[in-house]
């Protein structure tokens, strides 16, 4: 008892994945599952608390 609305929930997101389109990049998804790396984007420069990009404060 008290399935149900786990049920329901994974329902519903079974169901918007199953009929909402979604942007798919299938190109960056086969070189992710072949194994290439995409070297171009760095994204560790984003994060400000990252290795080497901390900000001591003043």
């Amino acid at each position: 008892m008290g399935r149900g609305r786990a049920k329901a929930k994974q329902t519903k997101v079974a169901r918007d994945l199953k009929y909402n389109s979604q942007d798919m990049d299938l190109d960056r998804l086969t070189k992710e599952l072949h194994g290439e790396v995409d070297t171009s984007n760095k994204t560790d420069d984003d994060d400000p608390f990252a290795e080497g990009n901390y900000i001591p404060r003043a």
